[in-house]
């Protein structure tokens, strides 16, 4: 008896290694799912929101490396999907429907279009095998291209190395290229998980988010390493070095500044090559000096994350050390596009077990939540916490039923100062005075306990620490609501002068507008702690 093309079509993504499908059911994929109920093989994960769906996949993708699933179903359904598709896009994790040679090999998403009625009628093929096993193989450059590239670094005074999230899989590889070139290592925000753990080369990060350490180190070595990285910002990259960029990508080399020599290849590959052929260097003096900034840099940051008793707003970078010091060694965290990425960025560290997800390269709003589904779902024994801010829980708010719905253990920390707080830091440094920011809140704790979901609301420093426990301990999902500064600034490791003057200009007007409390509000957060 021919089966039908559902059948058919469910059959070659389990043959792929497809273990579930996100979505939310209904129309056109009444015949898929139907066919998932009746499968041991594969499950369906019901959310509440197919933006939700995509972002889940994506996750699961990520920490996985396998092919994840997401569906939408005719017209709104698929168009729900787009922005965690395009999340997933950019990232290049392996989201993927039918066409999974596609996805596979070039690490992207893949779509496939099934008419509802179509999916019912029946097919004469078989389920299909895609014959690729693994997809990983060596890409390395010519070895007249690794001979260049040592010419290079040989033949500088001072080397920097900035390292993103194609260093995945190649830390010990990185670590040697550093001693011999006694080279000090930034990340990029989406390579900390690879790069930052036992590393006695790192500066930690540089950019928005970033380092003052990183930041220099960049600005002033005379020969800059790029591996795996599309660091965006332009202006946090030297001016006057030579840069040699490696990237399995060619189109992606030189896309952000202009590239000596653009070497395309795995990093791991083209180390393992390049790094025999660099001189090892006896002078310390660029890395150690670097090395102090960074310690330096770090004491400061440190600093800032205090929690004195009683003092209130709560300052997040607390928050976010506290629930650093508190997570399993082996965590996975998902972090909400704006100010809770900065605190994720600045201080959570990652030992080589933990993880760390966000949309760092799209920046959507209200990934922090749908990833941790992806994340749990596919990893049951797994400690997953988001640092979720107010405004990205509520705009995807419903999906927090599904944690209880799906008995998902997912412990959400939510910063909630009541306002969209990086679109004011950068309306701030524009010299624009706050509007259309503010977010009435519910009380996300009593929301959550509504949904018999496990909430405790911190509005004291000295209630953080146990209200944390109690959440990480307990058997079920949790939320955990701290009540935060909303005045608190991230501040870059540089500040221009265009910047310096639209926060000047933002004090004067503000103040003109009959909002000077919020001036002396800011000063006493930021300059009298």
């Amino acid at each position: 008896m021919a089966k039908k093309v559902a059948e058919i079509f469910i059959e070659t993504l389990v043959n792929a290694g497809v273990k579930r499908v996100y979505g939310v059911v209904g129309d056109s994929l009444n015949g898929l799912t139907d066919v998932i109920r009746k499968s041991k093989k594969i499950e369906w994960l019901h959310v509440r929101h197919e933006e939700v769906a995509a972002f889940a996949a994506g996750a699961e993708a990520h920490l996985t490396g396998e092919i994840a699933v997401c569906a939408g179903s005719c017209g709104p359904g698929n168009l729900h999907l787009i922005n965690g598709l395009f999340d997933c896009h950019r990232n290049r994790v392996r989201v993927l429907g039918i066409a999974m040679r596609t996805a596979l090999t070039k690490r992207g998403v893949a779509v496939v279009v099934i008419p509802g009625d179509v999916a019912l009628r029946e097919c004469s093929a078989s389920a299909l095998s895609l014959g690729i096993e693994d997809s990983a193989s060596f890409l390395f450059p010519s070895d007249n291209e690794l001979r260049n590239a040592a010419e290079i670094l040989n033949s500088a005074r001072n080397v920097t190395i900035l390292g993103g999230a194609g260093c995945e899989g190649a830390h010990a590889e990185l670590i040697a290229a550093a001693e011999r070139l006694k080279a000090p290592i930034v990340h990029a925000l989406r390579g900390k998980e690879f790069i930052e753990y036992d590393n006695p080369y790192d500066v930690g990060m540089t950019g928005l988010l970033g380092f003052s350490s990183g930041y220099h180190a960049m600005m002033n070595c005379d020969a800059l390493l790029m591996l795996g990285t599309d660091f965006p910002y332009q202006q946090f990259y030297p001016k006057n070095a030579k840069v040699i960029q490696v990237d399995r990508l060619g189109d992606q080399i030189g896309r952000r500044t202009p590239v000596d020599l653009g070497l395309i290849g795995n990093v791991r590959d083209t180390l393992e090559r390049l790094t025999p052929l660099i001189q090892s260097k006896t002078d310390r003096t660029y890395l150690d000096t670097c090395l102090s900034h960074y310690k330096n840099a770090r004491k400061s940051l440190d600093d800032l994350a205090v929690g004195e008793l009683g003092r209130t707003p709560i300052h997040p970078q607390y928050v976010a050390k506290v629930l650093d010091e508190l997570a399993a060694e082996d965590a996975a965290f998902t972090c909400d596009v704006g100010t809770p990425t900065v605190w994720a960025a600045r201080y959570l560290h990652m030992n080589g077990k933990r993880r760390l997800l966000g949309s760092f390269t799209h920046g959507s709003m209200a990934n922090a939540l749908p990833q941790a589904i992806g994340v749990q779902a596919s990893h049951p024994g797994r400690q997953v916490i988001t640092l979720s801010g107010d405004g990205g829980l509520a705009m995807l708010l419903g999906d927090l039923l599904k944690l209880r719905q799906l008995r998902l253990p997912v412990k959400l920390v939510v910063f909630n100062n009541s306002s969209l707080g990086f679109v004011e830091l950068e309306m701030k440094a524009a010299g624009l005075v706050d509007y259309g920011t503010d977010l009435v809140n519910p009380h996300f704790a009593k929301l959550a306990e509504s949904a018999d979901i496990f909430g405790v609301r911190v509005e004291k420093p000295e209630e953080l620490r146990p209200a944390l426990t109690k959440a990480l301990a307990h058997d079920g999902p949790a939320l955990v609501e701290v009540l935060v500064n909303r005045q608190e600034l991230s501040m870059p490791p540089t500040i221009s002068l265009e910047q310096a003057l639209g926060f000047s200009l933002y004090m004067i007007r503000a103040v003109l507008s009959g909002r000077g409390d919020e001036v002396i509000d800011l000063a006493k957060t930021n300059l009298m702690r």
